[in-house]
């Protein structure tokens, strides 16, 4: 039987421009079947969240924009689970806010605090992390967050580093490191007490609230302020005169960089921020030329290292082309080279500039 007591916020306010012109504005990335296995991140997120909790204890936080997708990805959930913010400000807000929703409907409650955009393999092995971070903060006043064991010196992620001991399971933090130079990631994995940041956090509602009193108190007063209309109808009014009101600040920078209560979980699940179109590469079978397809059927005429999306199955002829990104959605195909793969957020503001917002 599932524990009552166990909630889940997921953070789904994204845009995952890197992903353009997939992700857009109008369908960001977690709205997306980036990987080509049928069901969307959101959704794959959402029910291997159902497996740990009742799914009514899983309130999701986007952006007003994004409610009607919600709800046509996930019908079964009820419009109180759908918190929309009326701008972004960043995950430490919606924390805060989703927190204080809980808080109200339930005093014990523990919670879990997701990005609905990531790739996790090894749902098993998730579980058991995330009971033994639940069982934990039920007890003790803890702020617990899991690390992935790194595999090579990742530049593109944030580190954790713990202090190290002969136990198993949870070890106090001692230092987040966001995105290092190469030497840097190369000397972490060398000391072998860091893991990636995988943004995934544990813990009371009760402490994670009186940490906000502690570390953000000008935030706290500002959501604290709506506490009576959370959870009823009068609650979007307030949060559109007041949302944009607060700080826009990671919940990292507000609270786990802050806080002396901090501690990881280094997991063994296998896991990735899909941050990139090179993502895919971790993920997928490549090709005898590496090329990487999805929803396609690729000739490759000398062309290696690709990286291909389409649609419909459709047939995609290369000729000659090397490591090369080339991806579609319903108005837009880019074609750049890998190596140019970070400059897409540029080159997309560059088309909403010639071509129009809806493009973006």
């Amino acid at each position: 039987m599932k524990n009552t007591n166990h909630y889940a916020i997921l953070m789904a306010g994204g845009i995952g421009s890197r992903f353009w012109p997939v992700s857009t504005t109008q369908y960001p990335k977690q709205f997306q079947d980036i990987l080509g296995v049928g069901s969307t991140l959101i959704q794959i997120t959402f029910y291997r969240l159902a497996k740990l909790m009742p799914a009514e204890n899983i309130i999701i936080l986007t952006h007003k924009d994004y409610k009607e997708i919600v709800k046509e990805q996930l019908p079964q959930v009820k419009d109180e689970q759908i918190v929309l913010e009326p701008c972004m400000r960043n995950t430490a807000p919606s924390i805060l806010l989703g927190a204080l929703k809980i808080k109200k409907k339930n005093s014990d409650a523990l919670i879990l605090v997701a990005p609905s955009d990531h790739w996790i393999q090894g749902d098993l092995a998730f579980q058991e992390n995330i009971e033994e971070a639940f069982e934990i903060v039920a007890s003790e006043d803890k702020l617990i967050t899991l690390g992935i064991e790194p595999t090579f010196p990742n530049t593109g992620y944030g580190y954790i580093k713990y202090k190290k001991d002969d136990a198993d399971g949870l070890k106090p933090v001692l230092r987040f490191t966001e995105k290092p130079s190469f030497k840097k990631a190369e000397s972490f994995l060398e000391e072998g007490n860091y893991v990636w940041n995988a943004g995934i956090f544990i813990w009371s509602a009760k402490f994670i609230l009186e940490s906000f009193q502690k570390y953000q108190p000008e935030t706290f007063r500002l959501f604290q302020k709506g506490v009576e209309v959370y959870n009823t109808e009068k609650e979007q009014e307030f949060l559109v005169e007041n949302y944009q009101k607060a700080q826009s600040i990671s919940i990292d920078y507000a609270i786990m960089e802050k806080s002396d209560s901090v501690y990881v979980i280094p997991a063994k699940f296998k896991w990735n921020d899909l941050g990139t179109w090179r993502s895919l590469e971790d993920e997928l079978i490549q090709d005898k030329q590496q090329n990487t397809i999805v929803n396609g059927r690729l000739l490759p005429l000398k062309s290696t290292g690709n990286i291909i999306k389409t649609k419909n199955n459709k047939v995609v002829v290369l000729d000659q082309l090397h490591d090369f990104v080339v991806v579609e959605n319903d108005n837009v195909l880019l074609i750049t080279p890998k190596d140019r793969i970070q400059e897409i957020k540029v080159i997309r503001d560059k088309v909403v500039d010639q071509f129009g917002e809806e493009l973006g």
